[in-house]
């Protein structure tokens, strides 16, 4: 054994040792002593992934051309066919069935048309909540006409159901064709209790819907702050304001009719006029013993839809694996490319969410990532899948529709790659891995970050729930270990607190907004570091001769554990 990757062997533990071990038999390739991957390995990602490599796809993708790569969309038909030959020209060979290199699947758009004005009645005299302003909401259901008539509001604390925390905020109290009132986060004051202040997906939105759905709730009212949605109201707005894409229902499920969302000043004032107190309720709802409080509150509403059905895709490529047993195996490397499309203006007038950071710098970085794998002297042992996932903005659609319908089983997708958004701001001392503590992985990102001279921090906004609201979450649900990084936020050169304030102002002026577009501002430096970063893990994945495993009692080990035993029995 070359001396480098036994001292290196020595220092790592269980899948993350092998990955690395297991270079020796599949290369001969020499490495500097500190270095995770050999020589070859590193030059190949210090002369694909560059700066020029990165700017270029993103300045097409987030151009007026693609109309912001709506799903369905004109953009985002344009934006299919411009990755499909990228990897094409590469050298990589078509993922799906038949020698495809798109998985096309229907969805459905649905476009609201909602009263300027709810009207709810209370003890205290009607309240009304203004469009836009006060409230926000989508159909729950995909029919043309959808109506509520006389139903009641009952505030029902975080709306959660986790029998592993012996929590129950619905006491087994019939909500059948009831609004429900709930708070947009997860306990968070126990470290030991839904993970602290770590979001868990029982703090999503999507949960707290879905939740409501199977108490037989007419619909639900999610209560916006800024600290509890992990962003401010205007994204609110500007992601549930206009047109919204499903997968067609299966019906197997049950739905809301009407999935909202309202600001804390609006829910004041409704609750003032039926003689509730908003800071108690809050209040009383931190404990297992809170109970459904019904408000004294009922309302109507009718609306309509005008639906769409359209088609769009995911896009995939392989660089099939030099090994003859691990080359059925795959790493998937992913990002969504699609945005908003053309959407309300901005102050400047501009209609077109152009989607540049959020998602054309993901897109960007898994084609110099490709490039860099595919001009390797030797291939990895085990294939690597670069997957462009469709309706990410939407509710992770296609990376939804791809884990129902994966194109080997998922017993076989050794790991994934996600790359969701891009560093902007420059050099960072630190990377963030929002995946940190869930998987074997873990090891992986620390040895690479280490040799770059940089340290793994967690998730540095953790109260925000990240991990749920990308699409490693569709790839962990059928048991897929994932990593999935954030930039840095201490950035060299910049004072202490300069990159979170940097990042919080970004979110605040051009996070779903059409000021995310491409200008003279960006500092590729950061995101240069982060690609080379997830190159040269991603090799190693595949080098392994082990797979990556979750970390023990995490809530996606089970679904891993299914998936192995299913593959083996194919």
């Amino acid at each position: 054994m070359y001396g480098p990757y036994r001292s290196i062997a020595g220092r790592l533990r269980g899948a993350a040792a092998s990955i690395l071990m297991a270079t020796v038999a599949a290369t001969g390739w020499a490495a500097a002593p500190d270095a995770p991957v050999p020589a070859a390995v590193a030059a190949a990602a210090r002369r694909n992934i560059t700066q020029h490599a990165l700017e270029a796809p993103i300045r097409f993708l987030a151009s007026d051309a693609l109309e912001g790569r709506g799903p369905g969309s004109r953009g985002d038909e344009l934006a299919r066919l411009y990755l499909q030959s990228e990897l094409e020209g590469l050298g990589f060979i078509p993922a799906f069935a038949g020698g495809a290199w798109q998985q096309p699947f229907d969805i459905v758009g649905l476009t609201g048309h909602f009263p300027a004005q709810w009207t709810f009645r209370a003890a205290g005299g009607d309240v009304g909540l203004a469009w836009n302003d006060d409230y926000i909401a989508a159909s729950g259901q995909q029919r043309e006409r959808v109506a509520i008539s006389d139903a009641e509001l009952v505030f029902v604390g975080y709306g959660i159901q986790a029998p592993e925390f012996q929590w129950d905020d619905f006491k087994g109290i019939d909500l059948t064709g009831k609004i429900l009132v709930m708070m947009n986060n997860d306990p968070d004051w126990d470290p030991n209790l839904f993970a602290g202040k770590r979001r868990l997906y029982y703090g999503r939105w999507d949960y707290k819907y879905k939740s409501a759905a199977r108490q037989h709730a007419a619909g639900a009212i999610i209560l916006h702050t800024t600290p509890s949605a992990g962003y401010p109201w205007q994204v609110v707005q500007s992601s549930w304001g206009g047109e919204q894409f499903e997968l067609p229902e299966a019906g197997t499920e049950p739905t809301l009719r009407v999935q909202a969302w309202a600001t804390e000043d609006a829910l004041r004032r409704l609750f003032k006029a039926a003689g509730q107190d908003l800071d108690a309720l809050l209040a009383a709802a931190r404990s297992r013993d809170f109970r459904p409080v019904p408000l004294g509150i009922r309302t109507s509403l009718e609306f309509t839809n005008t639906l769409t059905h359209v088609k769009t895709a995911n896009v995939g490529g392989v660089l099939p694996g030099s090994d003859p047993r691990l080359a059925a195996q795959l790493v998937v490397l992913s990002a969504h490319h699609d945005h908003f499309g053309v959407g309300a203006p901005d102050a400047s007038g501009d209609r077109i969410y152009h989607g540049a950071e959020d998602n054309a710098s993901g897109c960007a970085q898994v084609l110099s990532v490709a490039r860099a794998l595919a001009e390797l002297p030797k291939r990895p042992r085990r294939s690597v899948l670069a997957l462009f996932v469709a309706g990410e903005e939407r509710g992770l659609l296609g990376s939804a529709y791809y884990a129902a319908h994966p194109s080997v089983p998922a017993g076989r997708l050794a790991a994934n790659v996600n790359i969701d958004g891009g560093n902007i701001f420059g050099r960072t001392r630190d990377v963030t891995l929002i995946s940190s503590g869930k998987s074997s992985l873990d090891a992986v990102v620390s040895r690479i970050a280490r040799w770059q001279g940089r340290r793994v921090e967690p998730d540095q906004f953790p109260d925000r729930g990240y991990y749920y609201r990308s699409d490693q979450l569709s790839f962990a649900r059928i048991g897929v270990p994932a990593i999935f990084l954030d930039a840095g936020t201490d950035f060299v050169g910049r004072p202490a607190g300069w990159g979170k304030e940097q990042i919080e102002q970004w979110e605040l002026t051009h996070y779903h907004q059409p000021a995310d577009r491409l200008d003279g501002t960006w500092n590729f430096d950061g995101m240069v570091d982060d690609a080379r970063l997830y190159m040269m893990a991603t090799w190693l994945i595949a080098q392994g001769d082990a797979l990556p495993t979750w970390k023990r009692g995490d809530e996606f080990e089970a679904a891993r554990r299914a998936a192995l035993a299913a593959a083996k029995r194919d």
